[in-house]
């Protein structure tokens, strides 16, 4: 008896490193049957995790090349699968569900697959995917809070921007989803995601200049947003400005109880009570709540910190400030 092809599909997301974690309830296969056709999901589920010439996909597929070059080009189109190109053709995988098939939702997203989402995650889908090592997503710090000789060469997010061509800015799926579940906190903006490839600007596109990029961070990281990119030292494609109150991986730290769901960045904040003020802004910009009022002083919680720098940015008598970690 031929499986469900959505039972194919979760069980084949779940074994990319990334993971997709079955539940109780099954309340995943719910989430694929929103996303994706039942023939949809039958072609997805037979890609694999690395990425593959159409001759091979469409023979295991049982398909003509042609034919499955329209399918799955409209499905790369949709974000719900992954494309490059090859040195002679397109080559296809399959997508992460996080990061990578959920993120592309943002047309979709509703008030039932928001429900459906928060189930998930509550059920298991948050530890599941955010518990195991290494992380998905890594800290990258405030950069105007750090020492330029200290900052090493993934985490010049201007420097990566600077060797990029082509940039977009489009809305973040989890303060989408956050605000069909009315459980939105912020009121920072939902279009926040950066995007960015070395590929040249495609003809009518309505992205970003390279100084718009630049100044969009530099606009995110003032309004107290982290800034955190894909858990890799080389191919970094967008920087995420995240809130700790809609942002699915720090609500691993603030929600869910799991403070390795995000890599920390190199560095831990200070407060020197000789000079703090405790007018409690570097609390109100830490978006874990690693800041505590103790004393007349601020408190940094280190086990708590991620090192985003919001701290030393927004502290008006510079009190606050980034020590790099110890070597080991």
């Amino acid at each position: 008896m031929m499986q469900d092809p959505y039972e194919q599909l979760a069980n084949a997301l779940d074994r990319l490193p990334n993971g997709f974690p079955r539940t109780q309830s099954g309340v995943e296969i719910a989430i694929l049957q929103r996303i994706f056709s039942p023939v949809e999901s039958s072609l997805v589920c037979q890609l694999s995790g690395n990425y593959e010439p159409l001759p091979q996909i469409a023979e295991r597929m049982g398909l003509m090349v042609e034919e499955t070059r329209e399918r799955l080009v409209g499905l790369a189109k949709g974000g719900l699968i992954w494309f490059q190109r090859g040195e002679d053709q397109l080559e296809f995988r399959l997508a992460p569900f996080i990061v990578g098939i959920y993120e592309a939702q943002s047309q979709a997203m509703d008030h039932e697959l928001a429900h459906l989402f928060e189930h998930y995650m509550a059920e298991g889908g948050a530890a599941g995917i955010m518990k195991p090592q290494p992380a998905l997503h890594r800290v990258i710090p405030a950069q105007k809070a750090v020492k330029s000789e200290w900052i090493v060469p993934y985490d010049d997010v201007r420097k990566i921007l600077l060797s990029a061509k082509s940039f977009t800015l489009s809305d973040c799926i989890c303060r989408m989803q956050q605000e069909h579940l009315q459980h939105r906190k912020c009121d920072f903006p939902v279009k926040t995601c950066l995007s960015f490839s070395s590929r040249e600007p495609s003809n009518g596109s309505n992205g970003l200049s390279q100084e718009e990029a630049l100044a969009v961070l530099d606009t995110f990281e003032d309004m107290g947003l982290v800034h955190t990119v894909s858990n890799v030292a080389d191919g970094v494609g967008y920087v995420c400005n995240c809130c700790g109150c809609c942002c699915g991986i720090l609500r691993g730290i603030t929600d869910f109880g799991i403070q390795e769901s995000v890599a920390c960045a190199n560095y831990f904040a200070t407060i020197d009570p000789a000079v703090c003020l405790d007018c409690g802004i570097c609390r109100e910009r830490c978006q874990v709540y690693a800041i505590a009022s103790a004393g007349g002083t601020g408190v940094v919680d280190r086990q708590r910190c991620i090192g985003c720098g919001l701290c030393v940015t927004g502290c008006p008598s510079h009190a606050a400030e980034l020590q790099p970690k110890p070597e080991a």
